[in-house]
């Protein structure tokens, strides 16, 4: 069983300003999200918070695993010389 993907609006946002070719690779990286979770304790970010990333080429897909509602909320998606900064 699968889990749904959630994105929060400033990711929406933020993912219209991403080269072509780029979001094309980061959309099939989320979609396999879905159904091919990684393993959550080699995914997790240091630190108190519930964060996980996962990386697509220069790009880093930060998430949320909420398993009581099978949902993946995809937090933030940037570049990874900038996309720790200013986590929600």
């Amino acid at each position: 069983m699968g889990f749904s993907i959630e994105f929060r609006p400033a990711v929406l946002k933020s993912l219209q300003h991403l080269p072509k070719r780029d979001l094309v690779r980061i959309r099939n990286r989320i979609d396999d999200l879905a159904t091919h979770l990684p393993d959550p304790a080699i995914t997790k970010m240091k630190g108190e918070n519930s964060f996980h990333k996962i990386r697509s080429g220069d790009y880093r897909i930060i998430y949320e695993i909420h398993d009581d509602r099978l949902v993946i909320l995809v937090v933030k998606v940037g570049h990874r010389k900038d996309v720790y900064k200013k986590l929600p």
